[in-house]
């Protein structure tokens, strides 16, 4: 193969040197499956393999030619080797040649599951795809006992889930290319299976590894919808008719899922910020409503609030769903709640949860009036710092809140009484039952009736107009972006047109125009 590829490096254009080699491969491989005295073909793919990975040259054709090599081979059933109970070994030459085959098998496997860590991505898609190709071709013809049909080979899978979970690599992108093979009821089902057994206590504690776990997690289908698929992956053959592996059942993935979860949970000391943020991404978006005891999550959250910024705003999500759904209860909610409204909230992607949440915290009509308007003020007061968009967003809450709780209108009517040096509110208290804000005024909703820009100059001027008999909704205004207010007043700007008085006689100017007195035009 050396000479081979040695010749072909003579050509100038890169992409016939690959093409050349491409083409070598296959005459190989063909070779080899037409005729057995041409073995040592694959020992020569196989060197191949080798040498292109020790040299970091690419190995996409070397891992092609050895799928079609051992698809072929396993169709034709010639690894596999049956052994009978109480019989000394068979030490026949086809025996041999078998297991020589199974030995080459899985020197492939290796190099190309190796492959997963390649620093090309799509070399690393490449080896994925054929390795699943490979499961599948397992799965439909097996290795051992010829006349029986085989399972779905769980080891080859979990080899392909260890390598996806690397803990030197990122494995992201090849993480989202597996998630096209979770259509398939056997994979998932099987995957479930092995996940408590890909990781470890001393295993998670390294970042990278606790990342592309929790993204294989993330990719892998939980609900009761796919097993209306009936999409297979492997489905065995045994005399000419088909019959299905174990079929996917929602009841043992469920509590595959808990068993996994649990042990997470055992092992979030010192995680990472990033690792604690996806977690609970994870936790509330997937994992949650497939929990046998959620209530055992309540520590975890609770020690997550304490924890700022992101982490806090979605350890909340999760505490609220536990107080709607479970009934468990926070005494400091509030207070936490109230905490959260920072100047920096502005500049995370998770703002609009937050209002998201608080909207519903305080939808209640019979909280105390000295708790809303603590609310009110600080939102009012964050709103002068806060940007365009997000100013707009607290206006209409600071609407909504006022409609909700009528007695909140003192702080409307106070406005022109309360000097702005002299107002009693304490924006630094952190409990809100005691920052005076019901002895204030809204005087930061007045100062942005004067905003430049006029989007949020109008949306102030609610305080000023009779108040509306029903609420903003401010899910039309959460995903609302700078953008947007920019391409709004654009389009008001657009409908006033330009008018020229004097019907253009020539390229000239007008007439009486003051330049032309005094600048003569060639």
């Amino acid at each position: 193969m050396a000479t081979a590829v040695g010749s072909a490096a003579t050509l100038a254009n890169p992409g016939a040197i690959r093409s050349q080699i491409s083409k070598e491969l296959r005459t190989k491989a063909n070779d080899f499956l037409n005729s057995r005295r041409n073995a040592n073909n694959l020992l020569d793919i196989i060197a191949h393999f080798q040498h292109c990975v020790k040299e970091k040259q690419s190995i996409t054709a070397a891992v092609l030619t050895l799928e079609v090599v051992f698809v072929e081979v396993l169709k034709r059933r010639e690894m596999c080797i049956a052994g009978v109970p109480l019989k000394p070994k068979d030490e026949s030459a086809e025996t041999k040649y078998r297991e020589w085959l199974r030995q080459r098998y899985e020197e492939a496997m290796s190099l190309i599951l190796s492959s997963f860590e390649s620093e090309k991505p799509a070399e690393a898609a490449q080896a994925l795809v054929s390795s699943m190709k490979l499961l599948a071709a397992e799965g439909k013809h097996p290795l051992d006992k010829c006349d029986e049909p085989c399972k779905f080979p769980k080891q080859r899978l979990r080899s392909i889930l260890q390598k996806l979970v690397s803990a030197t690599k990122s494995q992201s992108t090849l993480l989202q290319r597996f998630k096209e093979y979770s259509e398939y009821l056997d994979v998932v089902f099987y995957s479930w299976k092995l996940m408590q057994q890909l990781a470890t206590r001393a295993a998670f504690a390294n970042d990278v590894f606790a990342c592309n776990y929790l993204e294989l997690i993330n990719v892998l289908p939980v609900t009761k919808d796919l097993h209306d698929q009936q999409k297979l992956l492997c489905i065995t053959q045994s005399s000419g008719e088909s019959s299905q592996p174990e079929c996917f059942d929602y009841a043992p993935v469920k509590k595959c899922i808990n068993k996994v979860w649990m042990c997470l949970m055992q092992w979030t000391d010192d995680i990472q910020e990033p690792v604690h943020r996806q977690m609970l991404i994870i936790l509330l978006e997937r994992i949650l409503p497939h929990l046998e005891k959620p209530i055992l999550l309540t520590d975890f959250l609770m020690d997550s609030l304490d924890c700022g910024g992101p982490v806090s705003l979605l350890a909340l999500q999760g505490i609220f769903t536990l107080i709607q759904k479970h009934n468990i209860t926070y005494p400091n909610i509030y207070e936490k709640l109230y905490s959260m409204f920072e100047p920096e909230i502005f500049h995370t992607k998770f703002k609009a949860r937050l209002f998201y949440l608080a909207d519903i915290f305080l939808s209640s009509t019979h909280l105390p009036e000295n708790l809303v308007a603590a609310f009110v003020k600080r939102l009012a007061r964050l709103s002068l710092i806060a940007p365009p968009q997000d100013s707009i967003i607290i206006l209409h809450f600071i609407g909504n809140l006022i409609l909700r709780h009528a007695g909140l209108k003192r702080l409307i009517c106070a406005q022109a009484a309360i000097e702005v040096s002299r107002d009693p509110f304490i924006m630094e208290e952190r409990d809100p039952t005691k920052s005076n804000a019901l002895d204030s005024s809204l005087w930061e909703v007045v100062s942005l009736q004067r905003h430049a820009i006029p989007a949020v100059a109008n949306a102030a001027r609610f305080i000023s107009q009779p108040l509306p008999t029903t609420e903003w909704d401010l899910s039309s205004v959460l995903e609302l972006k700078e953008d947007d207010i920019f391409d709004q007043e654009i389009a008001k700007k657009s409908k006033q047109y330009a008018l020229a008085f004097e019907r253009p006689q020539s390229l000239y100017l007008p007439h009486d125009d003051k330049v032309k007195q005094y600048w003569k035009l060639f």
